[in-house]
Parts: structure tokens; C-alpha cells; sequence
């Protein structure tokens, strides 16, 4: 009897430690090895996904915490096909710490978009995008036709509040008054602007002119990525053409863009990286050899005061200061990938006060680049 007891046990043991593991599989871990906590945009390869979770039904599963079953944001990314490339999932890790995660049957809970971007047409092609902290526009070839209006590089829209403002603001029409949400105090005009790139020849900046093309690749929850073609034009002898491919993550003060140039002779391309400069005196971190470049400018008025950075994911050349930009040399290959991330805030936004705060926050997002959160799947 004792013995029969004694193989009901192991028999049970046996079933208990199978149905375990089976439970384990494909669970996937998050580590964070940075001394901070960590909250952002996670992508996964969809073949990776599939290939520890076969027979996934895209339309009825969800991303839980393998212990506390917390379910989580995600968004199926497309990357401008027709079919899943990515599973994004939106999480928080602390300092020093992983989770654990799962991917189960079931509906997933509708979260509202923290992400978005759309052209413009009524108000003479501008293409926009937004998170839950920040907002910009670049401009469109309806522009030109007001000669007194051109502007050139990245507009920046401050915002109070994590709700989604684009459409609201053209449609109220006046947004450079702030109605609650925030506004477009941000002055552009021939420059770079908040992070804008172009050709550096003659010690000259060769600008594109405004975009004459556009798609958009996904459209949020957690990601919203958009592609921007401009016209052929000249740079001292070189022909030259350019594509943008722009992404902005929910929760994050910054976008990524890539750019990629064609040039009739197939050479490396002098460019640089800007931030316009006002005439008022203003905070700035120029670190070249970490490729950081970042401002925080003088108080405008009662709108507050504006922080822009650029990120540089290239080798640095120099970087220097005009009476127009804080500006980053670089060099482009032809037709290869040149990345780089630009962002802004504002100090009525809630969360980053001063050119301290500003400063801090850049530097922490380049550490955050360099030391991306491990990802594995078992």
C-alpha cells in the first residue's frame, strides 16, 4: 500500500512538473541592467514570436505577466507591408530587475492610442505626428505657394497633458494660443529647426525644401512610423535625393529618424544635425565625442521655455555654434541607413522643469540607447 502510495505521488509529481514546463514555454524575459527603471516601446521579431508560439491567432491573444497576469499594451506592427513584423509591447522594468512574460489565449483590452501622425491637407500639407508627451510638423509643397509662411525644418508643439492633440488643434485652428492642452509657440522659419538635416557643402546648408511625398508604415497604439520623400535637388555640384523613414514610441520625449540620401556620384555626403538658435542667451550641452547636442532656450514669454536634443547615432566630425544653429557635423554614405534621434520638451509639460532636468534626460536616453533592455525567449 505504501508503495502504490508512493507512485501516486511521483506519478503526480510528474504530471504537476510537465504541465510546468509546458506553461513555461515561450516565456519571455525583459532584463534591465540599467541602475534606473526603464518604461518603453519592447519590439519583438514576429518570426521569433511565431516560432515559439505556432499557432498564435493574432486577432485573439494578449501579453501577460507570468506571474501577476497583468496584461499588457501591444500593437502588431506592419512596417508599411501586408503582414505582422513586430509585436510591440509597452512595459515597465525596474532598476536592476526582469520580468517575465507570457503571451496567452484571449481578447485583449482596449487601450487608447499614445501614438499618431497624419498629413495634413487643409492646412497646406503639413504632416504631423505625436505621443503621450510631445508633438511636430514638417511641412508640405502647399507651403511654398506662401513664400512669407516657408519654413524648412521640424516644428515642435508642447503639450500640458498624455492626451493625443493634432486634430483637435487644426480643427480649433488658432494653436498658438494654449486652450489647456498646450501650443505651438515654437518658431521654425529657414532653419533646421528642432532636429532637421541636410547637406553641409561650402560651409553652406544645402536644404531640401519641403516634402513632396508621404506614407504612413503604422499608426499607434505604441508606435506610430511614417515615410517622407523630397524632390531632387542640388547641393554645389551633387544632385541629390532623400527619404526619411520617422517613428515615435509612446512615453518618449524623442523620435527616430533614418535617412537615407542618393547622390549622382555615389560619394560620402558632408551633412549636419541643427537646432535653430534664439538671439535670448540659453542653456547648451555639446558633447561630441558621446554625439550628444542639446538646448534648453531662454523663457519665451508666458508660453514657458522650450529643451531640444539631437542624438547622434554616427561618428561625430565637430560640432559648433552660429548665430542661426547649434549645429553636428557628420558624413552620410550614400544609399545606407543614417539614424538619429531628435526630441523636445517643455517646462510646463510636468515632467522636465529646467536645463538641469533636460540635460539629465538626454544623457540618460543615449545610455538607454547604448543599453537597450535584453530580450530572450524560451
Amino acid at each position: 500500500m505504501a508503495n502504490n502510495t508512493k507512485r501516486a505521488a511521483m506519478i503526480l509529481l510528474l504530471l504537476f512538473t510537465c504541465a510546468f514546463l509546458r506553461a513555461q514555454k515561450g516565456v519571455i524575459t525583459i532584463t534591465n541592467k540599467s541602475a534606473h527603471a526603464r518604461e518603453e516601446v519592447v519590439a519583438f521579431p514576429w518570426r521569433t514570436v511565431l516560432q515559439h508560439y505556432p499557432n498564435l491567432d493574432t486577432a485573439f491573444f494578449k501579453v501577460i505577466n507570468a506571474t501577476s497576469k497583468k496584461e499588457y499594451p501591444v500593437q502588431l506592427a506592419l512596417n508599411g507591408t501586408d503582414s505582422v513584423q513586430q509585436l510591440l509591447v509597452y512595459v515597465a522594468v525596474p532598476a536592476k530587475s526582469a520580468i517575465n512574460l507570457q503571451l496567452v489565449k484571449g481578447k485583449r483590452a482596449p487601450i487608447a492610442a499614445k501614438t499618431y501622425c497624419r498629413f495634413v491637407p487643409e492646412r497646406k500639407d503639413d504632416f504631423a505626428w505625436e505621443n503621450d508627451r510631445i508633438a511636430f510638423r514638417v511641412y508640405g509643397k502647399a507651403l511654398e505657394q506662401t513664400p512669407n509662411e516657408m519654413a524648412y525644418g521640424i516644428d515642435v508643439w508642447v503639450k500640458r497633458n498624455d492626451s493625443l492633440v493634432i486634430n483637435k488643434r487644426y480643427r480649433r485652428g488658432n494653436y498658438h494660443e494654449d486652450a489647456g492642452d498646450g501650443l505651438d509657440y515654437y518658431h521654425v522659419g529657414l532653419t533646421l529647426g528642432a532636429g532637421g538635416i541636410a547637406p553641409f557643402m561650402a560651409d553652406t546648408i544645402r536644404y531640401a525644401g519641403t516634402f513632396s511625398s508621404w506614407k504612413i508604415l503604422d499608426n499607434g497604439p505604441l508606435r506610430s512610423t511614417f515615410q517622407l520623400v523630397y524632390d531632387e535637388w542640388k547641393a554645389g555640384n551633387k544632385k541629390l535625393r532623400m527619404t526619411k523613414n520617422v517613428s515615435i514610441d509612446a512615453g518618449s520625449q524623442f523620435t527616430r529618424t533614418e535617412v537615407n540620401f542618393v547622390t549622382n556620384d555615389n560619394e560620402v555626403l558632408p551633412v549636419v544635425t541643427g537646432i535653430i538658435k534664439r538671439k535670448e542667451a540659453g542653456a547648451m550641452l555639446l558633447n561630441e565625442q558621446e554625439g550628444l547636442l542639446a538646448y534648453w532656450e531662454a523663457q519665451h514669454g508666458n508660453d514657458g521655455t522650450t529643451g531640444v536634443a539631437c542624438i547622434m547615432q554616427t561618428l561625430v566630425a565637430g560640432m559648433q555654434v552660429d548665430k542661426t544653429h547649434l549645429l553636428a557635423h557628420s558624413v552620410a554614405a550614400p544609399q545606407q541607413p543614417f539614424v538619429y534621434y531628435h526630441g523636445a520638451a517643455w517646462d510646463k509639460g510636468g515632467r522636465i522643469a529646467s536645463a538641469k532636468d533636460w540635460f539629465a534626460h538626454v544623457k540618460t536616453f543615449r545610455t538607454n540607447l547604448q543599453q537597450p533592455l535584453v530580450v530572450s525567449i524560451q
